[in-house]
């Protein structure tokens, strides 16, 4: 694909002229903030207008950089806009997207027989279309040295724990499943003696702190909602089913894989944070525990098996000065007390369209407390709505967190059924697309 000059992408020139009016505004906006009213807790009759419309939230003439309003939305003290969260898709989302902005990208072989590139094509590709649509996110990580994971010719692949994997269509795009669950008939601790479970040491960590730099001012997170998963990534391994068996039996076996699981990523995740030398904002990770209607496995069952893993990694990431975040669908507002006592800063991906998670139900029991990044359902919402009913949406967010406290973006994946129109109506109302 071609059309668009690689030029495009802004130079270091470009970034200090912008920074340079940036602080300009920031400036010009303490002044007024000292001339104007102190509080905004008895707006009058105008400002209950703008609140109404989410103006209150973005102030004119006052941008922030993605870094700057990323601290302004976890620590409350009124953010310029949203952020918009890190976004994943579905391979054909992702080339529908490309097109659309006139983003060139080239992938070899059949994107429907490839691994999902859940995060974006080619690197290059993807900072060219994160810039056209003013993602506030970047990702870094550490590069894989480990030992060769294999594509068979069947198109099945390894990942990292020795499952196997295949692609399955869905609902017209495609999902990936695991066709080989390597521990599913594991019954004793003694079987896993001589499994060969990944290592920290497969990772070059060299990179980071560039990688860091290159993306100096935006919100930079490492990891991703695959991270610890001791329920999806263990029932990789051993089955979904076997999973909560053991979890109900609390089975030496599991509890064994858990282990193993957490001093991987705690391990991986400590010298990516070590090599970045504070230049990390967040660590992702994920736990599904939530159906559409209420929790997966019991919230107590939780707290007292993976709850001390958590609050080891959110402590250790913490030490570090950035913050974590933890991907869970479905209903789960029965944990978020339990979350945020393990210490966890931001709950993605806010499935709203489960019970009990509607967002003004959200914001009056826990806001200030977590933020909360996502909301906009893939569900309904942007397969289904209009770009009206999407803009009204990100303006009820506006009002409910006009101090911060939200991140906006997809519930989940972005789906094949999503219209552009409508991700396009997403990012311009919360202000990121101009």
């Amino acid at each position: 694909m071609s059309g668009i000059n690689y030029s495009a992408v802004q130079t270091g020139d470009q970034r200090q002229a912008e920074n340079a009016l940036r602080s300009a505004a920031k400036l010009a906006l303490r002044a007024q903030t000292v001339a104007g009213p102190a509080s905004h807790s008895q707006p009058g009759a105008s400002e209950n207008r703008s609140l109404a419309h989410g103006e209150n939230y973005c102030k004119e003439g006052f941008v922030m950089t993605s870094k700057e309003r990323f601290y302004a939305t976890v620590n409350y003290t009124s953010p310029d806009r949203p952020l918009i969260a890190p976004l994943e898709g579905q391979s054909r989302v992702w080339e529908r997207l490309y097109n659309y902005f006139d983003v060139p990208f080239k992938v070899e072989g059949n994107l429907d027989k490839l691994p999902i590139f859940f995060s974006g094509f080619d690197e290059k590709s993807h900072e060219i279309f994160s810039q056209k649509v003013g993602l506030d996110f970047r990702s870094v990580s550490p590069g894989y040295i480990g030992p060769e994971l294999k594509v068979y010719d069947d198109g099945s692949w390894d990942g990292l724990f020795g499952e196997r994997w295949k692609q399955e269509p869905f609902t017209g795009g495609f999902y990936e499943k695991t066709c080989h669950k390597p521990l599913a008939g594991f019954t004793e601790v003694d079987e896993l003696k001589n499994y060969r479970f990944p290592s920290a040491d497969w990772y070059d960590y060299n990179t980071v702190a560039v990688q860091c730099d290159k993306y100096s001012g935006y919100a930079i997170y490492t990891e991703g909602p695959g991270a610890m998963d001791y329920l999806n990534g263990i029932g990789f391994l051993r089955g979904v089913e076997q999973v909560y068996i053991d979890i109900a039996l609390e089975d030496p076996v599991y509890l064994t894989i858990v282990e193993k699981r957490f001093n991987f990523f705690y391990e991986k995740v400590r010298r990516t944070l070590e090599a970045a030398k504070g230049k990390i904002d967040a660590v992702r990770c994920g736990e599904d525990l939530g159906t559409q209607l209420g929790p997966i496995i019991n919230p107590e069952k939780f707290r007292t098996i993976l709850g001390p893993k958590y609050r080891d990694f959110f402590k250790m990431i913490h030490s570090y000065g950035a913050k974590t975040m933890m991907h869970s669908c479905g209903s789960v507002r029965d944990f978020i007390p339990i979350f945020i006592d393990l210490g966890l800063d931001i709950l993605e991906v806010v499935q709203v369209d489960a019970k009990g998670m509607d967002i003004e139900g959200l914001h009056r029991d826990f806001y200030k407390k977590i933020v909360f990044s996502g909301s906009m359902s893939v569900q309904n919402l942007l397969p289904k709505g209009t770009p009206e009913d999407i803009v009204r949406e990100v303006e009820r967010r506006k009002c409910l967190f006009r101090d911060g406290g939200i991140i906006v973006g997809p519930t989940n994946v972005m789906q094949i059924d999503m219209p552009t129109g409508n991700f396009v109506a997403m990012c311009k109302a919360i202000g990121c697309l101009i």
